[in-house]
């Protein structure tokens, strides 16, 4: 009952679907993918370019070409920021999530904001386990030097579930024995 190695795997590349909302308002399919975790400067400067070229200015010389919205994300799992969020936080939830991959995706979801996520990681991450009997037993024979004989008589499944269950800890499982442990909140 070892613990798993605790650096996370990250394999997630967040972009975002900037849409010109004048060309769509028009019936035209106009945007591109963009990585947001280059910076708001540089995301200003896509979006900027993006509009510069909508197919409204061709045909409606006279119409303002200036709003967008994004209509789409990739790799953004359970961090839900919907059409118009502030790209100040677009910016930094793919920042968090290219540093803790689909973990961090999971966790923005469970915390419902992104600075709960990041304290969560920073403050109160104990590591990845392939279950939390494994998470029990290692924080016991931590704390605790018993004899070897007497091991085969603790209950760590039950002490585990007394942990989820007291608010202790909680979980979140990314994938097959792939249990990340966090102290509560």
């Amino acid at each position: 009952m070892n613990t798993k190695n605790t650096k996370v795997k990250n394999s997630l590349q967040p972009e975002i679907y900037i849409a010109d909302l004048s060309a769509y308002n028009h019936g035209f399919l106009h945007g591109e993918w963009l990585d947001p975790s280059q910076g708001k400067e540089v995301l200003l400067e896509e979006i900027s370019r993006i509009l510069s070229c909508s197919p409204v200015l061709e045909k409606y010389p006279d119409e303002a070409v200036e709003e967008f919205a994004i209509h789409d994300y990739s790799d953004f799992y359970e961090a839900e920021l919907g059409e118009y969020p502030d790209l100040d936080e677009v910016v930094d939830t793919a920042c968090f999530l290219l540093k803790h991959g689909r973990l961090g995706a999971a966790l923005i979801g469970y915390c419902s904001t992104l600075e709960e996520a990041q304290k969560a990681m920073e403050d109160n991450y104990l590591g990845e386990f392939e279950s939390v009997e494994d998470y029990a037993y290692d924080l016991l024979n931590d704390q605790i030097t018993l004899p070897s004989f007497l091991q085969y008589y603790l209950d760590y499944k039950a002490y585990a579930r007394d942990l989820e269950l007291n608010g202790d800890i909680f979980t979140i499982e990314t994938g097959f024995q792939e249990v990340h442990i966090f102290w509560r909140l």
